[in-house]
């Protein structure tokens, strides 16, 4: 999970776009960028992350498919909270995000 700006693969701020305001958060025991107002899933793409879960039978990765709150392949475990749905489920300050395997394990 890396991009090469701070900002990661977010639009450029010179194209207008306003940000809230500077929070971080940790995916997998990593630090992750986030601005006030964004999806876990927007951070999470913009860091570079594709993969948010695994599927039950066949481990077969999924990751932001639908974007809201339909599909359910953004799910992740947020703070100990098992089945969270990264994609309208905004980032707080300090939370603890976690790659969900199958039904609800995490790694």
């Amino acid at each position: 999970m890396s991009a090469s700006s701070p900002d990661g693969l977010r639009v450029a701020r010179a194209a207008g776009v306003a940000r809230g305001k500077r929070l971080s958060f940790v995916f997998d025991g990593v630090p992750v960028l986030a601005y006030e107002g964004e999806s876990v899933a927007a951070a999470l793409l913009a860091a570079g992350q594709r993969v948010l879960r695994t599927t039950p039978v066949t481990n077969a990765p999924r990751g932001v498919f639908c974007g809201m709150g339909v599909c359910y392949d953004c799910l992740v475990a947020i703070d100990g909270e098992l089945s969270r749905r990264a994609c309208v489920t905004l980032v707080t300050e300090g939370m603890q995000v976690q790659t969900q395997l199958g039904f609800g394990a995490t790694p």
